[in-house]
């Protein structure tokens, strides 16, 4: 969809540069959830304000939302059906291996900014908290977010 989104806003309607845009994807990339929406987001901000904030987020989410009702209804009627068991008992390994590749992505990302030893710290730490002690993921993610700018920050300056 990026090169798409490209040939829209710089191509077709010239609102930003090609270098424009690479900054805006570089800064959608560094931030978590999905790219597209990120990107209209800023676009549609940069372009008419917070109203085309709105206009371009919706206009990127609303065809998928619309789609996964129109499924999710086909599928609750269609539920006690054998056929449709057995794609849902396909589709749970699918799932598996692409969330273990996604943390497999997170965790050499991780070591390539952080380093080994924070990441270890993290990985190490996390568990400990979710498991231990039993501690809401989100304020885990929040601790490691802080954590992970403290980092950066005391890394920048030592350079």
């Amino acid at each position: 969809s990026i090169p798409l989104i490209e040939n829209e806003v710089v191509g077709n309607y010239g609102w930003m540069t090609t270098q424009e845009f690479s900054e805006v994807l570089a800064v959608g990339n560094s931030l978590p959830g999905p790219i597209a929406t990120k990107m209209a987001a800023y676009i549609g901000y940069s372009e008419a304000g917070i109203i085309g904030s709105f206009i371009a987020l919706f206009a990127s989410v609303a065809p998928s939302i619309i789609l996964m009702l129109f499924l999710m209804a086909i599928l609750l009627k269609y539920k006690n059906k054998p056929q449709v068991k057995n794609i849902s008992i396909a589709v749970r390994p699918v799932i598996a291996v692409l969330l273990g590749v996604m943390t497999f992505q997170f965790t050499k990302d991780s070591v390539m900014g952080l380093g080994t030893t924070y990441t270890v710290i993290l990985i190490a730490g996390s568990y400990f908290l979710l498991e231990k002690f039993k501690l809401h993921p989100a304020l885990v993610i929040v601790l490691a977010l802080i954590i992970g700018a403290a980092t950066g920050i005391y890394n920048s300056e030592l350079n």
